[in-house]
């Protein structure tokens, strides 16, 4: 690759970590405003539904249903962004979102991150997929202590597998407290931060709520 090659290569890199750090946050708004076009133009055309549907057109169809039956408003805050490279055209992220939803009368306060894949598209980028990972949801007057922190009204609590994707988090605990046997990990190869610290695990299959 000759000098002007990767000046453009790293150019490129610049423009598309902030293209993809913007998806976040316009999703956010377009969830929390309740613009269903601007929000299913996040995905790409054959995005996956659920259900053997595909596109746009059911991805809004799921979308205006979910919203209309379980909120009357919502706020979705977004924090720390990860972003790894697998190639010039694809990437993985993982996302903080602290959340708020008007639920009749329940003010449920959540916390969750996302697990996504991002794809380039024509010179766009857009998800490729978003994995919701909740930690809790709960009333703002009802602390979430103990197991099944998904606590929504009119629904059994349920454990939301926020700490899943990461398998670091149970073997923390196995230790009981007990020092880290043998010496340091490396730090992790350039653009597998996420792969590194996934560690392999399977991806968890939590119920979807935004």
């Amino acid at each position: 690759m000759s000098e002007n090659e990767g000046l453009m290569a790293r150019i490129d890199r610049l423009e598309s970590l902030d293209a993809i750090r913007q998806l976040p946050a316009k999703y956010a708004l377009a969830l929390d405003m309740r613009d269903s076009d601007a929000w299913v133009n996040l995905f790409p055309e054959d995005v996956k539904v659920g259900g053997g549907q595909t596109g746009r057109k059911a991805l809004r169809d799921w979308f205006d249903e979910t919203h209309a039956m379980q909120f009357d408003g919502t706020s979705h805050h977004i924090g720390g962004h990860i972003i790894d490279f697998d190639d010039p055209d694809h990437a993985q992220g993982i996302v903080y979102s602290k959340n708020e939803h008007e639920c009749g009368s329940e003010w449920v306060i959540m916390q969750m991150l996302y697990f996504d894949r991002y794809e380039r598209i024509d010179g766009r980028w857009y998800f490729r997929r978003r994995l919701p990972l909740y930690w809790y949801a709960s009333d703002l007057n009802k602390p979430p202590i103990g197991d099944r922190k998904m606590r929504w009204p009119g629904v059994a609590p349920y454990h939301g597998s926020f700490h899943d994707l990461f398998p670091t988090w149970k073997s923390y605990w196995a230790r009981e407290g007990r020092p880290h046997d043998g010496p340091v990990d490396p730090p992790a190869p350039l653009e597998k931060f996420i792969e590194t610290m996934r560690r392999d695990a399977p991806l968890p299959r939590p119920r979807v709520r935004s």
